[in-house]
């Protein structure tokens, strides 16, 4: 069987729009709540490749969506370049200090697990499955290596591009430089497309936004796409409003993934032409289900569902949410 997202994603008409969700595989599954148990922590899953291969397959045995998605983290990056992390229970990723230099020389063997990760999920795929690898965009990670954590208003971070631009310019290159590295890491371990997460992109002026979103994202689309022609490339800058259309032109992603504020015939209109649209239904509507849901999907579907597209969600699936939802979800997106 052909790989329907992946045909997708090269151009290829089908018959319904493919599928997969962010956070697909995660907290709201009860097999993965008794795996990490097990686990020891987070980052320990995300690191063992046996476990982090194991949590990224659940959700395809169980809903076989066209994509599964790499189980990792975006913060591996800072940790590969020298900066120390861990995750405290209930309180999300702590960094320490920024490093004084960024550690390349390192980096490769710190992500190895995540290699091998990647290389035994694709051993043990089915044949017609996708496999997404991923990474954080330079903007998203540095503001977590910045403030040593999440932040609402990314106040330090905001400090430093403003007072220290260059020294901030010579941080996001770094995070460039390993990340290009990274993902094509992943793409020779067996990823067959990969996605940039900039989940904090909508937190910048535009000016702003040009420089630290869409140049560093530029960088990287076009080294990957100098060192793997073949590979599709997802963006996805969160809460980028009308400035999506202006990343999608500058960026070039084969795919511009999109938040749940986006109207779908908006991004009908004036993202389609330049790329495929991914998105975009509300999370919190899959843990509603019901009517409502269904609804909600098929509008979206209705509008996007002419041009090139894949379905997914606005943002990640939330552990509230009850697994018969998405196993509805995803039998109403295969009888489109």
């Amino acid at each position: 069987m052909s790989k329907h997202l992946l045909a997708a994603l090269k151009g290829q008409t089908n018959a319904r729009p493919p599928f997969w969700f962010m956070r697909q595989a995660g907290r709201y599954l009860p097999e993965y709540r008794a795996l990490r148990q097990e686990a020891g922590g987070f980052l320990a899953m995300c690191l063992n490749p046996d476990r982090a291969a194991e949590i990224t397959l659940q959700p395809i045995r169980r809903y076989g969506m066209d994509g599964a998605i790499l189980f990792s983290d975006i913060l591996i990056v800072p940790m590969a370049l020298g900066q120390s992390l861990k995750f405290a229970e209930g309180e999300g990723p702590v960094l320490g200090p920024l490093p004084e230099s960024l550690n390349f020389t390192g980096a490769a063997a710190i992500y190895a697990p995540v290699i091998e990760t990647v290389r035994r999920v694709k051993a043990a795929l089915p044949s017609e499955t996708t496999f997404l690898g991923f990474a954080g965009s330079p903007w998203t990670v540095a503001t977590y290596m910045v403030e040593g954590g999440s932040s609402r208003d990314f106040g330090k971070t905001k400090s430093f591009f403003y007072s220290q631009p260059q020294a901030f310019e010579a941080l996001l290159n770094g995070i460039v430089t390993a990340t290009v590295d990274y993902l094509s890491a992943q793409i020779d371990a067996g990823a067959d497309a990969v996605q940039l997460f900039d989940s904090w992109a909508g937190a910048l002026a535009p000016l702003d936004y040009e420089r630290w979103v869409i140049e560093p994202n530029r960088q990287i689309v076009a080294a990957l796409r100098a060192r793997h022609p073949e590979t599709p490339i997802i963006a996805f800058p969160r809460g980028s409003g009308a400035l999506y259309k202006r990343f999608t032109e500058i960026v070039r992603p084969t795919c511009i993934a999109i938040d749940t504020q986006v109207p779908p015939d908006w991004a009908a209109e004036v993202l389609q032409p330049l790329a495929y649209v991914q998105g975009n239904l509300d999370p919190l509507a899959l843990v509603a289900g019901g009517k409502n849901m269904l609804e909600a999907a098929e509008h979206i579907c209705g509008h996007l569902g002419r041009g090139p597209f894949i379905f997914n969600l606005g943002h990640g699936i939330v552990p509230q949410t009850p697994p018969e939802h998405v196993a509805a979800l995803c039998d109403f997106l295969r009888r489109i």
